[in-house]
């Protein structure tokens, strides 16, 4: 498996040291170097990153700033020159803390440590179980070491929560260890994927725009790469376009 990695840090020769060193390692490619938080926010809202190398010290926004505001996070490695900073990374939960120069010694050390955390993580969960009726779709996910049936037809909307997803009912969530894709497999074409984090049930839509959807009080963002998608879907569904 590669894991597909992207570097922030507005200095370009600190980019580009890191990446040298991570061309060395088999099992992980940069997708992408950035400059800016807001370059690498627009990489994420369209390209899934398993690790991300962010530099903690740049113009603007911090990048443990940048990091709490993710909605969903992959993976961190945290690089600065100031030793001053590490406690900020760890309080975040990063896999490591690069004081540069980073020496490819310190990176192929992280990367061990990022690999021995994923090789933990992917013990993989009690799957859910999809049951076909004449009426009634419903899957058993396995909750509170029990199986639960969550009926489709009720389901609102999913959201991606890293390694996790949430199911929203009307009255009630889910919270359970699976990817949003793989759930995504389970659902009838009742269920349209309108971002990378969220997959709306569409007979509960009840308004959208170009930009995002509606189901009850909750607004959910229309991703760049679905948007296309999504718009003619929604058009032809609705028979109009606004």
């Amino acid at each position: 498996m590669t894991y597909r990695c992207m570097i922030v840090d507005d200095e370009e020769l600190a980019r580009e040291l890191i990446e040298r060193h991570l061309s060395l390692l088999d099992k992980f490619e940069v997708v992408a170097s950035c400059a800016s938080a807001i370059e690498a926010s627009r990489v994420l809202q369209d390209q899934k990153i398993d690790l991300l190398f962010l530099d903690i010290e740049m113009p603007m926004l911090k990048g443990t700033d940048f990091f709490k505001n993710l909605v969903e996070r992959p993976q961190v490695i945290f690089t600065t020159a100031y030793r001053e900073y590490a406690i900020d990374g760890f309080d975040l939960n990063a896999v490591d803390y690069l004081l540069k120069p980073i020496t490819f010694e310190r990176i192929f050390r992280a990367t061990e440590k990022f690999l021995k955390l994923q090789a933990k993580d992917n013990v993989v969960p009690s799957a859910p179980i999809k049951i076909d009726q004449n009426n009634e779709d419903f899957v058993f996910i396995r909750k509170n070491r029990k199986q639960v049936k969550l009926i489709l037809s009720n389901v609102l909307y999913i959201e991606s929560l890293k390694d996790y997803i949430k199911i929203y009912e009307e009255d009630k969530t889910h919270t359970i260890k699976y990817s949003i894709s793989h759930f995504q497999d389970l659902l009838n074409e009742k269920f349209l994927r309108v971002h990378r984090s969220f997959i709306v049930n569409f007979d509960k839509v009840t308004a959208y725009s170009k930009h995002d959807v509606e189901i009850e009080d909750k607004e959910i963002p229309i991703g760049e790469s679905y948007k296309n998608e999504v718009l003619e879907y929604l058009k032809n569904s609705f028979n109009q376009f606004g």
